[in-house]
């Protein structure tokens, strides 16, 4: 793609909207050279961050939720929004860049499916979120830990069977004890679990897709920062 277009000439708000179509096609290369170029113009870190990569996947997270992209096309997005972040990242960090928020999130204890989890970390990145994903089989005390390490706003919590699902109870019961549940927006999701269920172990929401937790997390840090 880059050989038929000079990214150099380029009116600046035309290459971020490339950025986003780069993106959502799964170009990583592209993305990673139209950062370089945006930074080589003295654009801030944070405002590529958001009006090029996270533009981009907003319009991935909406596609994907609608049916119109799948797994694999999100995960290829997602691929390329990592690539443009491993550039901006550090820079952000010197920068003090606002965030929108720490999420600390794993499969629970006894279960070892992480694809909806990866996916939904990734798409928490892309919406500008810290993630930290702990990976899978995590007991209480991990999810716990994870959290104070980081100072997390927010817990996600995965399972894919029936079986390890009410252990999500155990990992809030312990959020409680702690007396820091009312401190941590806890999202849960994963195949066998409903409304029902997420309101029954008292988590915040339940989040059926990685689209509708970003969206879902994004309006629980607003409500959460006007308090």
């Amino acid at each position: 793609m880059s050989d038929e277009i000079n990214i150099k000439e380029m009116p600046t708000d035309e290459l971020l909207e490339l950025m986003g179509e780069d993106l959502y096609d799964g170009y990583a290369d592209e993305v990673v050279e139209e950062v370089n170029e945006l930074l080589s113009r003295s654009m801030a870190p944070y405002d590529i961050l958001t009006k090029g990569l996270v533009a981009g996947m907003d319009i991935v997270g909406v596609d994907f939720r609608d049916g119109i992209l799948f797994v694999p096309e999100v995960l290829m997005a997602a691929k390329a929004m990592k690539a443009g972040m491993a550039i901006l990242r550090p820079l952000l960090a010197e920068t003090g860049a606002p965030k929108m928020g720490t999420l600390v999130i794993g499969t629970v204890k006894g279960d070892i499916h992480d694809i909806g989890q990866n996916l939904v970390s990734m798409m928490m990145e892309g919406a500008g979120f810290e993630v930290i994903n702990i990976g899978i089989n995590n007991d209480a005390e991990a999810f716990l830990s994870a959290i104070e390490e980081h100072n997390a706003e927010i817990l996600g919590m995965s399972a894919l069977l029936t079986t390890t699902m009410p252990y999500m109870r155990v990992v809030i019961d312990a959020l409680k004890e702690k007396g820091i549940r009312q401190d941590i927006i806890v999202l849960v999701g994963g195949a066998p679990l409903n409304e029902a269920f997420a309101e029954d172990i008292e988590a915040d929401a339940y989040c059926r897709d990685a689209a509708v937790a970003v969206e879902t997390a994004k309006k629980l840090m607003a409500i959460k920062n006007k308090r």
